[in-house]
């Protein structure tokens, strides 16, 4: 599939995709969105892809919605429309980050410059976030009179850096900093930004260096326990999973590897 406004890059078994609209950074509009949702649904069952990496051209990562193509597209409709249309318009949104979460494959987030609003929340949909120095977020939709919640924030926010913080950035839409995202677990990492992209390339290697069930497996339960599984159920999601890649025989691999001092051949 060719994209419009933004660029898929496989290198492997890695797609590299950048948001590509730098002149607007890479603010959101229905067509990006669009795209977005699509590549996402694209994964769905695609397991020759193992790890995406998202990023942005240019300048910033995402600086959320494109209010000037928002406000221009709505120029001519009605005041307002039915609370169905509204909900659909607002599934486009919070739609894409429920398929980043679902899809099998980890997502690296490589965040630099600005990511506001739509953009600080689909950062927050990724699997891990590197920053590069400087980069400011922020839950921007309370400042243009929207709830503080949105696509998914109001999930992802609290596990991730607790209630106070995140309470503090959704009720005021302050920016948060790299350094200060780092202390508060926002991120993994904070790099320069001329490292950004190494960081994120060793660590896709060291993911694709895994058995391809093995990793997706591990994202599945993750996030189901993450959920607020009781330990039993955890404990029986991760059993499960066990048994599967020892069926599959990568544990037999993966131990001869290991002896042989090898790299372990998991596509045999």
């Amino acid at each position: 599939m060719s994209y419009q406004h933004m660029l898929v890059e496989k290198r492997g078994a890695a797609d590299w995709v950048t948001l590509n609209r730098p002149g607007s950074l890479n603010a959101l509009t229905q067509d990006s969105l669009a795209e977005l949702n699509a590549y996402f649904d694209s994964l769905a069952q695609n397991y020759d892809v193992r790890v995406v990496v998202l990023r942005g051209a240019g300048r910033a990562f995402c600086a959320g919605l494109d209010i000037k193509a928002s406000v221009d597209a709505h120029r001519d409709a009605p005041a307002s429309g039915t609370i169905d249309e509204g909900m659909r318009g607002q599934r486009r949104f919070s739609g894409l980050v429920m398929k980043m979460r679902r899809c099998p494959q980890p997502i690296v987030g490589l965040i630099h410059g600005h990511a506001a609003g739509g953009g600080f929340s689909i950062a927050l949909g990724c699997d891990v976030r590197i920053a590069a120095e400087g980069t400011k977020m922020n839950a921007a939709f309370i400042k243009i009179g929207l709830s503080g919640c949105e696509m998914g924030s109001s999930y992802h926010l609290p596990r991730l850096v607790g209630t106070s913080v995140a309470a503090e950035l959704m009720y005021t839409g302050r920016f948060i900093d790299a350094q200060r995202a780092l202390r508060t677990g926002l991120v993994s990492d904070v790099v320069p930004l001329d490292q950004l992209e190494a960081a994120g390339q060793a660590l896709v290697n060291d993911m694709l260096a895994t058995a391809p069930l093995g990793l997706r497996l591990t994202k599945e339960c993750l996030w189901a326990n993450v959920d607020g599984n009781d330990l039993p159920s955890a404990i029986a999601m991760e059993d499960r999973n066990q048994v599967l890649t020892v069926a599959n025989g990568d544990l037999a691999e993966g131990m001869r590897a290991f002896l042989d001092k090898r790299k372990p051949d998991y596509t045999r």
